[in-house]
């Protein structure tokens, strides 16, 4: 299902940005943009969440972002990973996916949108996080990764 971003509810990305949000049926094609991005073929733990929403971010005809999220309770809405192709950084496409996103889960009923990041390794999502006016709830260390992680949490 493709649809467009207001662009006055959001920032529109750069000229012609296409978002669309994709069935279970291709997650090869998240799968091959997480492998490229981040050099691992698993995008997510588990498949089996509920409210399970994945988008894809075209730009020149070319598959450039991704984003995965589904329900972390009844009112959370947890945007589980995503990223941008190395290249078309810094030009708006996270900040569009993000929005996206948002939609989606406002769409199925959410009230508040969470993600987390480390920002050691992913810089640029903390500064979007604060950007965009969400809080942060909650940091830590997380020895999995080797990093601290911050949450970052916005009512919709």
């Amino acid at each position: 299902m493709q649809i467009e971003l207001d662009p006055a509810v959001a920032p529109p990305g750069p000229p012609g940005l296409r978002i669309e949000r994709v069935p279970m049926a291709r997650y090869a094609e998240v799968q091959a943009l997480n492998e490229a991005i981040f050099g691992e073929r698993r995008v997510i733990f588990r498949l089996d969440r509920a409210d399970l929403v994945f988008l894809l971010a075209w730009l020149d005809g070319r598959r450039v972002g991704y984003k995965a999220g589904y329900a972390e309770d009844r009112t959370t809405f947890y945007s589980a990973k995503g990223g941008v192709l190395e290249g078309y950084r810094r030009r708006g496409v996270a900040r569009a996916l993000l929005y996206r996103m948002m939609d989606e889960a406002r769409r199925l009923g959410y009230r508040r949108f969470a993600f987390d990041t480390f920002p050691n390794k992913h810089a640029g999502m903390t500064v979007l996080g604060l950007a965009e006016g969400f809080a942060v709830t909650a940091a830590g260390y997380n020895a999995a990764y080797k990093d601290y992680r911050l949450r970052f949490e916005k009512a919709l």
